[in-house]
């Protein structure tokens, strides 16, 4: 009889297992299972470990694999025994392994649920995070064949590896005995172990980003001989844009020893002697797959693909930009595009502008990211035009492997960046995109447009996971997460430019100013519009001189009652009868401005060439010594005036920064524009100031949670459709029940003999409803009679019925027990593959259904989100007592919201439910109609050990 570790493989090769990571120094490996073709790499693997790691890992010396060993650390079950490497370029960096054991420390099988787990990590690559990284994988794999524990034995003096497992967040034992350190752990995720792997993966994403936003050397390959072409300009930009590293200039027909532009040339990347930290890759798609292997070969950390002729050029590409992918990962690279537009950043310290753009933009605190080249070039030209800096832009273009996400992750703590504007065309992981969003918001705003929102198809370039969310829901569930989503990119434009200069407001209280008593009327309409709340517009005249709008915009900042300023401004003459200069007027707005900085003031001008421009100069940030009034503002009329930045000025405390952009006026030439971006930020200060006190999942007693689990289970087996399936109503009130959630019985009346019986059972008054799918929640239509009092009535409803809709088999109709008057809402959760699981809630009837009056969650829902839900609705008021009505319990129908959000994150099974209607009365609430759908559990990449998107 064969022994555990003699037996061949019992499952087939677990592909599943194997993932793209990113290490903690910002490179790439390939995690996979360890399989018997692996012999030689692994012989070599050991031959390039230490002898100090070697007898760490076997507590002796231990200079050679023996044959037997090979075999053994080669040759693995995939349930009891399990081996995974870390590879780069095909070969080994790292390894783990899982051994079953009973309680006797002995091999065993299931039903045992303990393993012990070692790992070898060569030791040119300790310090990369590679065993940390392949502990989560491992521990996935384990909990995967039922091991719920690990166990390791360390030497005391191996005290790296005891810092990978005590840092990892899981509940542990440590015990020594016999010159050893045993460790033993749970292996089921903690909020801590949650929270360890994902600061470990924002630093690891992030560091990969950095390394490709902030390279010492760079090589262009693809470089024509003559003038013009992709390559000769993106090299002509690197050196006008100062770049402060290394360039060089490939093109396998240059000759040795040749230069390019005054940069040295070379006829292969693995020529360049010196290290190499990015390549520009501007070949013809069919020769880049040799460029990505030899810039493997030298050690490039990271590519920008430039080439076109991929995903976006139809299936073939689709399939060269796959294997672009995997070829790059598999030698440690990440990779900006392809058929990207390139990358830029303004730092001091690297003056990097590898991309298309015509102009490069001035240097400011604004990190952009868009998946569109025409898209990019747009928004540099706006902002430049506007007088607004970058810190950094990605144009990813197909954005094949670094996303949107991996920005997140950078400019979270990017201390060059204080605002992020983003123009995404897919969303790749909404779910974790939200997630990143979230936690970068509450630092730094975000402003997102969201292209090809209608159309309903990707651009042919991604490769995304679709989801069946409406766009309106996506945008709901941005906000949520506090993002800015606009809807165009000149509202990005605006918005930004709001935020990147001025404070954030702590109100929606508008004080509105200057020399145009129409145009200041359009700017009050344009508040209200948008939900702001602005003061009666104060009309300085048309006479009124640059030093008449200065005193009024300080005496506006100085009234506690208002939270921001719009000043309004068109031409006016002097005196003399000479035109003003738009200058001064831009000086005076600014000194005032910088007597109050805690309030944001925005200009609309009509017709006065050069007043944004003079606004958006740099100008410092530290006035004189003021006299303070209340509110926080300077005295108006001592207010010293902003100096320019001197040259060289150091940073303020915090920024990273020379404090020139936080006192750059943002200028509008319509006042609709400067509202829609006042009325961005208010909501988005509304939204942090919430952030920071988010409310929490309650705890509810009556919740069987254990035994909503155990049916669910039964459930699912007695169906046994993989697709899963509807609920009988019987089963889907029991189900709901177990959550605190109780439908009202609703009894089956076949014939005018049942519907009487029925009546008598529930007891007068009733109600008499449809069933049928064309009639259901139809009142308007006749298919609900109310209030019957009694049998002669229930009859006389029923026969009406029959006449006016048919036989009763098609109507299906049912009898229900009169409940409390209220307004009738609808509670839908859904799961959705893409964004994950979703709360919803409107009004029943036409103003969800007709007029898409739905507010929306991402579940779990706290007791501040359950409030906010209620209250987002534009039909909201009638919850309120509207016009005298009495208002309906909305904390009952808080609490019901929040037990759903409780059963569907519970049970992630629950892949559906829909409650219809709710009737909310002024006390208590009533779920009349309920219908619940389970699936198996749809795969969660959210909860797993850290992977790239896989290709």
């Amino acid at each position: 009889m064969q022994t555990p570790s003699e037996q061949q493989d019992r499952h087939d090769y677990p592909s599943h297992w194997e993932a793209d990571v990113v290490l903690r120094d910002g490179g790439t490996a390939r995690i996979r299972p360890i399989t018997a073709e692996d012999a030689d790499r692994l012989v070599s693997f050991y031959e390039q470990v230490s002898d100090e790691s070697k007898y760490y890992r076997f507590f002796a010396p231990y200079p050679r694999l023996s044959a037997k060993d090979v075999r053994r650390f080669t040759h693995h079950d995939q349930v009891d025994r399990v081996g995974l490497a870390a590879t780069v370029g095909g070969e080994f960096i790292a390894t783990v392994r899982y051994d079953r054991i009973d309680e006797r420390g002995m091999a065993a099988s299931a039903p045992a649920d303990e393993a012990e787990v070692a790992f070898l990590v060569q030791d040119a690559h300790q310090g990369r995070g590679v065993a940390s990284t392949l502990l989560e994988h491992i521990a996935a794999v384990a909990r995967e064949r039922g091991i719920r524990r690990f166990a390791a034995e360390v030497l005391p003096a191996n005290t790296k590896m005891i810092k990978v497992f005590t840092d990892a967040g899981y509940q542990q034992k440590r015990s020594f005995e016999d010159g050893v350190v045993r460790l033993e752990f749970d292996l089921e995720p903690t909020d801590r172990s949650l929270a360890v792997q994902r600061a470990r993966e924002q630093r690891a994403e992030g560091r990969s980003v950095q390394r490709l936003l902030t390279p010492g050397s760079v090589a262009v390959i693809g470089v024509g001989r003559a003038p013009g072409g992709v390559g000769r300009s993106v090299l002509r930009n690197l050196k006008e844009a100062g770049f402060t590293g290394r360039l060089s200039a490939v093109n396998s027909a240059f000759d040795e020893g040749s230069e390019v532009d005054a940069v040295p040339a070379y006829r292969s990347v693995t020529a360049i002697e010196e290290p190499v930290d990015l390549a520009v890759v501007a070949v013809p798609a069919d020769r880049v797959s040799q460029v990505v292997a030899e810039c493997g070969e030298r050690g490039v950390q990271g590519l920008l693909v430039l080439s076109a002729g991929y995903g976006e050029s139809g299936a073939e590409g689709r399939e060269r930009q796959r294997e672009l992918v995997r070829q790059a990962r598999s030698y440690g690279m990440r990779i900006i595009g392809p058929n990207a537009f390139g990358v830029i950043n303004t730092s001091p310290g690297t003056r990097l502008n590898a991309s298309l753009a015509p102009e490069p933009p001035a240097r400011g605190r604004i990190g952009l990211f868009t998946q569109s080249g025409a898209i990019g070039i747009a928004l540099l030209s706006g902002l430049h035009r506007r007088g607004a800096g970058l810190s950094t832009f990605v144009g990813s273009g197909n954005r094949a492997d670094v996303s949107g996400n991996d920005l997140l992750q950078y400019w979270y703590e990017d201390p060059d960046t204080d605002i992020a504007l983003m123009y995404l065309e897919t969303i790749g992981n909404p779910r974790k995109f939200t997630r990143l969003a979230r936690r970068a918001a509450t630092a730094k705003p975000l402003v997102v447009v969201q292209g090809a929102r209608h159309s309903g198809i990707a651009p042919t370039g991604h490769a995304v996971q679709a989801t069946r969310l409406p766009h309106a829901t996506v945008s709901a569930l941005l906000r949520q997460a506090g993002v800015i989503r606009v809807d165009t990119v000149t509202e990005m434009v605006d918005a930004g430019l709001l935020l990147a200069g001025q404070p954030l407001p702590s109100g929606p209280r508008v004080g509105i100013l200057g020399n145009s008593e129409s145009l200041g009327l359009l700017t009050y309409d344009a508040c209200v519009a948008d939900g702001l709340r602005p003061l009666p517009p104060r009309d300085l005249t048309t006479g009124a001189t640059p030093a008449d709008f200065r005193a009024a915009l300080a005496e506006t900042l100085s009234d506690d009652g208002c939270d921001a300023v719009i000043v309004n401004a068109i031409p006016w003459v002097r005196e003399d009868g000479v035109a003003a200069d738009p200058e001064t007027l831009a000086t005076e707005l600014r000194a005032a401005a910088a007597g109050c900085p805690a309030k944001p003031v925005a200009v609309v001008h009509v017709e006065l060439g050069g007043l944004a421009e003079a606004l958006s100069a740099a100008t410092s940030t530290r006035p004189g010594v003021q006299a303070k009034e209340p509110g926080g503002c300077a005295d108006p009329v001592h207010a010293a005036r902003p100096a320019p930045a001197a040259e060289g000025e150091p940073p303020s405390p915090g920024t990273g920064e020379p404090p020139t952009e936080q006192y750059r006026i943002p200028a509008y030439p319509a006042a609709e524009r400067a509202v829609r971006a006042l009325s961005e930020a208010v909501k988005y200060a509304q939204w942090r100031r919430e952030a920071a006190e988010p409310g929490k999942v309650h705890e509810y007693d009556d919740i069987d949670e254990s035994g909503t689990a155990e049916r669910i289970a039964e459930l699912l087996g007695k169906d046994g459709d993989p697709r899963g399936a509807t609920l009988a109503p019987a089963d889907a009130h029991e189900l709901l029940r177990r959550y605190g959630i109780r439908v009202r019985r609703a009894l089956p009346a076949p014939d005018p003999d049942a519907a009487a019986h029925a009546a008598r059972t529930l007891g007068y008054p009733v109600a008499l409803k449809t069933t049928a799918p064309h009639l259901r929640h139809r009142a308007d239509l006749g298919g609900v009679r109310l209030d019957l009092a009694d049998e002669e009535q229930l009859r006389r409803s029923y026969q009406e019925l029959i006449d006016t809709f048919g036989k009763p088999a098609e109507l299906r109709p049912v009898v229900q027990g009169m409940v409390p008057r209220g307004v009738d809402t609808v509670v839908r959760a859904v799961i959705d593959p893409a964004a994950g699981a979703v709360l919803s809630f409107g009004l029943a009837g036409a103003a969800s259904e007709l007029l898409g009056d739905t507010a929306h969650r991402l579940i779990p829902v706290t007791d501040r989100e359950a409030a906010s839900l209620v209250r987002s609705i534009r039909t909201a008021p009638l919850l309120f007592g509207w016009r005298g009505s009495a208002p309906v319990d909305t904390p009952a129908l808080e609490e019901l919201l929040q037990r759903v959000s409780r059963l569907v994150d519970d049970h992630p099974e629950v892949v559906g439910v829909t409650l219809e209607p709710v009737v909310v009365a002024p006390h208590g609430l009533s779920v009349l109609g309920a219908s619940v759908r389970l699936a198996p559990p749809p795969a969660r990449d959210d909860l797993g050990p850290r992977t790239l998107p896989g290709y």
